[in-house]
């Protein structure tokens, strides 16, 4: 790895620049005050650890300079970020925590009440603004890191079970960022717009990594917001926006007017956009909407090309297969397996303290993503779900996302969660959870007319069930829980209508 840059190196240019730096509500810092400030924490932090433990620090911030600051300590320092998730509570927390090995915990007030009696250090008291004020003046030295040095654990979304904490390098984080600013040709001018969390890999390696490797600004929001999206990119004059999941979407319900395409943005990056959106967003805005396919594992990347297939992820990489989760051989056209990196494990480094997941992860030497997909005979990827929706019907078996997308099409779903529910007799059903537009109603003779009219909707594909709901389950990274609705099944507080073929 030791050709690969590091976030130390992605600093180091950073360190006297005075005309460039963190943008945040209504205050402004720049890049040499920003380390400077980082520098201390960074000091203050290690002062507090024990040097015979691993110095891993638990973060549970909203997105604030604060939390930007841990990151580039970790840059300077060596120090370990844990992303801590504020949807877990309690037990589950602590379970985090623990399993983290964090030694010091930071929260701000905003994020604390999740913590409950889990002892920590509130960022905006005055003891710890003084206890890091008794640090200014640590020169902003980057310590020699190697590319192979673990930068930063995130956990994984949890959407099945416990989360496992992911290590990510620096080597990882700060090739993503030179990666994005040199496809979208960002430079010292851009703005790089980061709402979405910054526990999680996607706001770190395609946001914050990306305005530093483009020498540019960071511009944070505390939480993601639909209405304040298009207000914050032309205050802070952001060119380059980073997604994950529904933002988009969200975005696209706020009213439209004339002016939308009237803003700096020149790209956006993110992953698990729906197809319509995408292009909805890029011709609504003005700007380049580039979704590729990725975990926070790293161990697969699937990239569009400009003549990939609508709805597709992309074409199938090298050394990538789609293969049978039963026998292990690869599918042919059409069929659904698992995406699986049969040459390496890609940028998959392991997961910290779960030796059996890692084992799980590369069993047979080879990187099982535990995503589903099939491919066209044109090799173009497309997305099936997750191994752990896979449904089973009448001795077949269905991946969700086909079937979600299928869905996605009826003029008044505006979002749609598909997963299986035991069968009366044998194997799964499936059944649909939705959210309708403002105003609409479900009809559900009008439901099934919608379905039959749906060419490429399977009779094994078709909902035995509709559940219509105010919102779906999500965690903070607008990933659906799935596992909720299926205990739920039928027995929910929302209505449910069976959709007889």
């Amino acid at each position: 790895m030791s050709d690969l840059p590091t976030v130390a190196a992605l600093l180091r240019p950073l360190t006297d620049v005075e005309d460039r730096g963190v943008h945040f509500e209504q205050s402004f810092a720049s890049w040499r005050d920003h380390l400077r400030y980082a520098a201390a924490v960074g000091a203050a932090l290690r002062a507090q650890l024990d040097p015979d433990r691993p110095p891993h620090i638990g973060v549970l911030m909203q997105n604030t300079p604060e939390f930007s600051a841990v990151l580039a300590a970790a840059g300077l320092t060596g120090i370990v970020p844990v992303g801590l998730n504020p949807v877990r509570r309690g037990a589950a927390l602590q379970r985090d925590i623990t399993h983290a090995d964090c030694q010091v915990v930071l929260a701000d007030p905003a994020s604390a009440q999740h913590l409950g009696d889990i002892a920590h250090i509130d960022v905006e008291s005055d003891d710890w603004a003084q206890e890091v004020a008794g640090y200014a003046g640590t020169p902003v030295v980057g310590y020699d890191a190697d590319p192979g040095d673990l930068f930063m654990l995130i956990y994984t979304s949890g959407t099945s079970g416990d989360p496992k904490a992911v290590k990510c390098s620096h080597g990882k984080v700060a090739v993503a960022g030179v990666t994005m600013a040199q496809r979208f040709g960002l430079g010292p001018a851009d703005v790089c717009y980061v709402s979405m969390p910054l526990f999680h890999s996607n706001a770190v390696l395609v946001g914050w990594a990306v305005a530093l490797a483009s020498q540019g600004s960071l511009a944070l929001r505390r939480k993601f917001s639909a209405s304040q999206f298009l207000p914050d990119v032309r205050r802070f004059g952001a060119t380059y926006a980073n997604y994950v999941g529904k933002p988009l979407s969200y975005v696209l319900a706020t009213p439209e007017r004339s002016d939308d395409a009237d803003n700096p943005l020149r790209a956006v990056y993110g992953n698990e956009g729906a197809p319509a959106d995408i292009e909805r967003f890029a011709q609504r805005f003005g700007t380049v909407v580039m979704d590729g396919f990725g975990s926070t594992e790293g161990g697969i990347a699937i990239a569009r090309t400009p003549d990939t297939s609508p709805g597709a992820l992309g074409p199938l990489p090298p050394g990538t297969e789609i293969l049978d989760v039963d026998t292990g051989e690869p599918c042919g056209p059409g069929v659904t397996g698992e995406l699986v990196n049969t040459s390496d494990a890609g940028r998959f480094e392991g997961y910290y303290n779960d030796p059996q997941a890692d084992a799980d992860r590369m069993r047979g030497g080879a990187y099982h993503s535990g995503d589903l997909a099939y491919r066209d005979e044109n090799g173009y990827v497309y997305f099936a779900g997750r191994l752990g929706d896979w449904m089973r019907v009448d001795g077949e078996n269905l991946g969700s996302a086909p079937i979600e997308r299928v869905l996605l099409r009826h003029p008044d779903v505006v979002e749609v969660a598909v997963y299986g529910i035991p069968a009366p007799d044998v194997g799964d059903q499936v059944m649909a959870a939705v959210t309708l537009t403002d105003g609409a109603g479900f009809d559900v003779d009008r439901f099934r007319e919608f379905l039959a009219a749906q060419t490429d909707l399977g009779p094994k594909q078709w909902p035995s069930y509709v559940r219509v709901s105010a919102a779906l389950p999500r965690t903070e990274t607008f990933k659906v829980i799935k596992r909720q609705l299926v205990a739920e099944g039928t027995d929910c507080a929302d209505p449910v209508y069976p959709i007889p073929r």
